[in-house]
């Protein structure tokens, strides 16, 4: 088994060498100094997403609270001592890639020489004055070769198709991703996996024997396959409509910018061709068994485009970055073509409850399906949700902090600090991130607590901006107003560092610190937190530091870390103040406390664990559905029915009526009749003493007794279980607590009306333990379907607690409590007979047969509860029957519709 692990970019990418003359006149873009690399113990460093950009990189202004001795401190002038050596390409064992997969890495102190990119239809770089992408490529240096001679496209292709390459780690891609694949290959259990990505670089200037000759290399030594999209597909869907339009939406900040609808409008057919890209790599390359796992926002089509070439294949989902709440979802022009790109897989999965919560509402409320905590179920497959954390990977960071300047960093910082209580953060400087909110309330937090003035340093690292300018003025002028009202010759309270750090640096820096502070509105999940905690054991510091973790609330990570720590809401300036005060001056005894539990969650949502936890069910979820897929589920078999029945001593059939007895009527029609064949149909079967029937309905119970009063021995469920006639009695038993549905009804009527009131042709039928918001005929059936997922959405966020949900169906939502179904009432019913509690005597033997046979959503459930009795042992001869093509727990299918069931059932009768 194969596991094609599906990431925009592949871990390696491709480095040129020039002619010696053509190097030497090379321009570089110049930019703020690149500090060294990772110590890369482990495997190969991971680094920013490389962007097809154009413009020459321009130097960032210096900021007003620069400090050249810090800068000096933390990147030394002879940047060589400090900086670790690179790997071999043939060292590629484990080393860890940076814990944010969407911040920028450790910077490696080299720029790759690459083609430039031919990307010109999306809107130019110039449309908005703030653009990201640009900007981020530029201060990596990515731009590509910038040489006059070389303007020309001609000379340009002719270097490239001429340049000798090598294959060198890519500076882009998920770092958590990567980590988690190292500890899992490492640890056993993932032995066959393949890469499938982009190189992260512009290709249209290779000639296609280039392209081949590193997609054969890539292939053969680095378990890779290359996506090769034109410069101007790739360029449209990652810097334009990745960044400028799902990045933002996903994290809370609708683009409200009037010219981001031109980015919209110009880059989803780009985003669209590159997802198709990658589709028809893994249609090509995949084969029975293998296993195709595909990561990230930037690939949410890919799902269902290879579910349509490929329906068996075994496909999982999982989104490392926050899924936001359907009122910001719906904002996205594309919206219900990315969910149903994401409902391609088999199991969809989040980093925390509330994102796969959010998603399940999304559906609900967008698509009209029905959503349960488990999953989505659509019309012909369900399709599973699952949340799970990912983690660090602990090994690996403990092989990289043995390196011995890891120690040397340690010993420098606690001498240059002694005394001092420090305040660590490393955060991409960007609006999710929360570095203002938190300078505001470090500022807040030393004019509050005047005594903490001298002695505490808070420690800002601020990785390359991919934001406006406005945001890196603020900060730089709330750094600069903190140190000029505190600092002094000895004394400066805010280190601002607006570089990145060595990978060494970084975790002495961990090690050293007495609290961290991550301040994000919007997070999947920081694992910075988690690195922190696990450097805080003291294994390197001579003794234990257990230092404070304050963090938002609003990052995946608070949700695993069961608030043992110090949880802030980051708009809360005061709180936050506070919570540094708590830090600062916690007992060694709560220290301990908080951090053996934080310790031993980090330790329980490893990388390894995530990844081979959602791999694990993966492939239970698909073997589960696999089997309830049609095409799996066996035809009925009279034959094999018919001995079964035979053999039996005593009988139970459990019918539905609408679609299995008897094609659908109106459910408002006045004069209610049973087709004559059904009739007689049942009462042959009930002639036989041994039988026992029971049919099951939505309609209600005096509507049941007005289509049956011609078959008087049978039992009936009305109401999907709400009721219960048994066999041969006159009279109903309400299973459901009359009370709770008043309680309940009143409030989903009120809201019912309300959406009635907006949509014309609609109306509201009421049940006795159900209701329904019939919209089949509305005026406007499309503006109805959006106002009846809403609708759905609402009954089921408002009456939660009073245990009813609210079911799209087609042309209606139907609300009904969740405590009550066909199965329950199955089930009573059942143990009445085993019990002898039947009201003949005579029929209270034991059941040996049992048939139950449906064609809806709601016989599910009844069908999961007759096939866990033939599992158990407890009845002899179970057998589920679906009618339809749909997916189904049933056991059999039948084609027939309603003519085959009733001439089962009229053959069974006839046999002695």
């Amino acid at each position: 088994m194969t596991v094609f692990i599906v990431s925009l970019f592949l871990p390696n990418t491709i480095n040129f060498s020039l002619p010696t003359a053509t190097s030497s006149r090379t321009r570089r873009p110049s930019g703020p100094k690149r500090t060294a690399t990772r110590v890369s113990r482990i495997d190969t460093t991971l680094q920013t997403p490389s962007l097809f950009a154009q413009q020459r990189a321009l130097t960032p202004p210096e900021t007003p609270t620069k400090d050249t001795h810090h800068e000096d401190f933390f990147a030394p002038p002879d940047a060589q001592a400090a900086r670790p050596h690179f790997p071999k390409l043939s060292d590629r064992h484990s080393t860890t890639a940076p814990s944010d997969p969407h911040s920028p890495a450790w910077g490696s102190g080299r720029s790759f020489t690459q083609p430039r990119s031919r990307a010109s239809s999306p809107p130019p770089a110039n449309v908005l004055k703030h653009n990201k992408a640009f900007e981020k490529a530029n201060a990596l240096g990515r731009a590509g070769i910038r040489q006059p001679q070389l303007d020309r496209s001609e000379s340009h292709d002719r270097v490239f198709s001429a340049a000798e390459w090598t294959v060198e780690p890519a500076d882009q891609g998920n770092g958590g991703l990567r980590n988690a694949v190292q500890a899992a290959v490492r640890s056993g259990h993932l032995n066959d996996k393949i890469w499938v990505g982009t190189l992260g670089m512009p290709t249209d200037a290779l000639e296609q024997q280039r392209k081949q000759d590193i997609e054969d290399r890539l292939a053969t030594e680095y378990d890779s396959l290359t996506v090769f999209c034109k410069d101007s597909d790739f360029d449209g869907a990652y810097t334009h409509y990745c960044k400028q339009i799902l990045w933002p939406v996903f994290h809370y900040q609708i683009p409200d910018n009037p010219k981001s609808k031109a980015y919209e409008d110009h880059s989803w057919i780009y985003y669209v061709k590159v997802n198709q890209a990658f589709a028809d790599l893994l249609v090509k390359n995949w084969k029975r068994g293998d296993v195709i796992w595909v990561h990230d926002y930037h690939l949410l089509l890919v799902p269902s485009m290879v579910r349509k070439k490929l329906p068996d294949a075994k496909i999982g989902f999982f989104l490392h970055v926050a899924f936001p709440s359907s009122e910001v979802f719906r904002c996205l022009a594309v919206r219900n073509e990315l969910l149903e790109g994401m409902l391609g897989a088999n199991l969809i999965g989040f980093q925390i409850h509330e994102y796969a919560r959010h998603f399940l509402q999304t559906c609900s409320r967008l698509l009209c399906v029905e959503a349960t905590n488990d999953g989505v179920q659509l019309e012909d497959r369900f399709v599973n949700v699952v949340d799970l954390a990912i983690g660090i990977d602990p090994v690996a960071l403990d092989m990289n902090r043995a390196d011995p300047s890891v120690g040397e960093w340690m010993n420098t910082m606690r001498e240059r600090y002694r005394g001092k209580k420090l305040i660590v953060a490393r955060d991409k400087l960007d609006h999710v991130r929360g570095v203002r909110q938190k300078l505001l309330a470090y500022e807040l937090f030393l004019n509050k607590y005047p005594e903490w003035r001298d002695q505490v340093v808070m420690i800002q690292v601020a990785t390359s901006t991919t934001e406006q300018a406005e945001l890196d003025a603020t900060v730089s002028d709330i750094v600069t107003r903190i140190n000029s009202c505190w600092a002094n010759l000895a004394y400066q309270p805010v280190v601002y560092l607006k570089q990145d750090i060595s990978y060494a640096q970084y975790l002495a820096l961990l090690t050293v610190a007495d609290s961290l502070m991550i301040a994000s509105q919007r997070e999947g999940m920081n694992l910075t937190c988690h690195e922190y905690l696990f450097c805080q054991d003291g294994k390197f510091e001579g003794h234990n530091k257990f230092g404070s973790l304050i963090l938002s609330e609003f990052t995946g990570s608070a949700s695993v870390f069961g608030g043992n720590e110090l949880s802030v809401n980051p708009w809360d300036y005061r709180q936050c103040a506070d919570a540094i005060k708590t830090a600062l001056e916690m007992s060694d005894a709560e220290k301990i406390s908080r951090w053996n539990k934080l310790y031993d969650a980090v330790m329980h949502h490893t990388a390894e664990h995530w990844f081979t936890n959602f791999l694990t069910q993966l492939n239970a979820t698909y073997e589960e559905q696999h089997k309830r897929d049609t095409i799996s589920v066996p035809r009925l078999s009279i034959n094999a029915l018919g001995q079964q029945y035979q053999a039996s001593g005593r009988r139970l059939f459990i019918l539905d009526y609408e679609g299995t007895l008897a094609s659908w009527g109106s459910p408002s029609s006045i004069i209610l009749t049973s087709p004559q064949r059904t009739i007689d149909v049942l009462n042959e079967v009930i002639s036989d003493e041994r039988n026992i029937v029971y049919v099951m309905s939505s309609r209600q119970p005096e509507e049941l007794d007005r289509l049956f009063k011609r078959v008087p021995g049978v039992g009936l469920i009305a109401e999907n279980g709400c009721f219960v006639k048994e066999y041969g009695s006159s009279s109903w038993n309400e299973m459901a607590d009359p009370d709770k549905m008043r309680s309940w009804k009143d409030s989903v009527e009120g809201i019912m009306k309300y959406y009635q009131e907006r949509t014309p042709g609609s109306r509201i039928e009421t049940r006795h333990c159900s209701l329904i918001f019939h919209y089949k005929n509305a005026e406007d059936f499309e503006s109805a379907s959006r106002q009846a997922g809403d609708c759905a959405s609402h009954i089921n966020d408002a009456c939660e607690e009073q245990r009813v949900r609210a079911i799209p169906i087609e042309g209606a939502v139907a609300v009904e409590p969740i405590d009550w179904s066909k199965a329950t009432a199955a089930e009573q019913i059942y143990d009445n007979m085993m019990q002898g509690k039947g009201t003949d005597p005579q029929h209270d033997a034991p059941v040996d047969f049992l048939m139950v046979v449906g064609d809806g959503r709601d016989d599910e459930c009844i069908f999961r509860w007759a096939n866990e009795l033939g599992k158990s042992g407890a009845v002899k001869n179970v057998t589920t029957v679906s009618l339809g093509s749909r997916n189904t727990e049933a056991g059999c299918t039948m084609t027939q519709g309603v003519t085959g069931v009733l001439t089962a059932l009229q053959k069974l009768a006839r046999l002695t």
